[in-house]
């Protein structure tokens, strides 16, 4: 079983999918609409004059907008379809911005260029089987003094949703939908790895990376799970017996 092969051909779907969707609004996007929200604005920072690496960049929305913030941004990202449609927006923006088709552990691998920032967001570390080779990849892409930035879905709702919160040996293989408000019932094979917290920072301090923020949030930007109530545009809760459920963690780290 080569899950590379399969999860591939799954986004290669999705992705088809989710251009033409409302929850990804490439036509808002496309008169200047960005696709970042408040977590990763004010973690990131100034970005003007950066050159940042995003890993698992989908169709390159983000990508492209922290170019238009004056970064100099090359997205990477396992999907052939995504990367397609992430140059296609490249080109009809007039921006200058890089993708790359490629598994985000094997980039890391064979990556030669060094980033003052490294980032991804948002279901994206799931995809991965080993978060030892993918922080080695994180910490190689990173000038020093550099700065690795995570935004990422709490797995505590993976686990009030039946999954095992610590690490194991075997993936959860299953067929599932998309999350966007088009998947038409479409399904497709997925193969995912949970990943505690604890198992993502020390991936990172292993690989020689000094962690400078912690964070946990009570709401997502993203409509995306069952059982979320919007409180505030862009915001989203989840409670259990009364009590708010943490969504999303966010990690800054640096290269010494």
């Amino acid at each position: 079983m080569n899950y590379l092969d399969i999860n591939k051909e799954t986004w290669n779907k999705r992705t088809t999918l989710h251009v033409k969707s409302k929850f990804y609004d490439v036509a808002s996007f496309l008169q200047g609409q960005s696709s970042l929200n408040d977590i990763e604005i004010n973690q990131l920072g100034n970005v003007s004059g950066k050159s940042i690496l995003h890993l698992q960049c989908h169709f390159g929305q983000d990508s492209l907008s922290l170019a238009r913030l004056g970064a100099t941004v090359t997205g990477v990202d396992l999907s052939s379809s995504a990367i397609d449609e992430a140059k296609i927006l490249n080109e009809q923006l007039g921006l200058d911005a890089t993708f790359v088709c490629d598994d985000v552990c094997h980039f890391g691998d064979s990556n030669t260029q060094q980033f003052d920032i490294v980032y991804t967001s948002y279901g994206v570390l799931c995809w991965l089987p080993d978060l030892t080779h993918w922080a080695r990849g994180v910490a190689k892409a990173l000038k020093s003094g550099g700065e690795f930035h995570l935004v990422e879905f709490h797995t505590f709702n993976d686990l009030l949703s039946g999954y095992s919160y610590f690490p194991k040996n075997e993936p959860d293989i299953e067929e599932e939908t998309t999350y966007t408000e088009n998947c038409d019932g479409q399904v497709s094979q997925v193969i995912t790895w949970p990943h505690s917290l604890s198992n993502v920072i020390s991936a990172l301090i292993n690989a020689g990376l000094i962690i400078e923020l912690f964070e946990e949030h009570a709401h997502s930007p993203y409509d995306c799970f069952d059982g979320l109530e919007q409180v505030a545009e862009k915001r989203y809760q989840m409670q259990h017996k009364g009590q708010q459920v943490p969504l999303i963690y966010s990690i800054k780290a640096r290269k010494p």
